[in-house]
């Protein structure tokens, strides 16, 4: 079993070998350069990621009191902010 110890160990204790990586030529095939298609649908596929990312925390920001209401907070404001919030219900549910 893996110790939390060992997976936080130094960066001085990891023997790094630094020399030129040699690929054979099959290999050298099979790494193709990424085209321009696929850069594409990928650049749009990260666009639609990221909107929906922002729409979740929009979302979750119009469900969390702040003064003013309409105050801009970051992420991890509002993520900050959502847990104090649901330990605050969670307290009024248990008195």
């Amino acid at each position: 079993m893996v110790t939390v110890k060992e997976l936080c160990a130094p960066v001085s204790d990891y023997k790094v070998n630094l020399g030129v990586i040699q690929l054979s030529r099959e290999e050298k095939r099979r790494r193709r350069r990424a085209t321009a298609k696929y850069r594409s649908a990928h650049a749009t596929r990260e666009r639609i990621r990221v909107e929906a990312f922002n729409l979740a925390f929009a979302e979750l920001r119009k469900l969390l009191p702040t003064l003013p209401p309409d105050k801009k907070l970051s992420k991890i404001e509002i993520l900050r902010l959502a847990i104090c919030y649901i330990s605050y219900l969670n307290h009024v549910l248990d008195v």
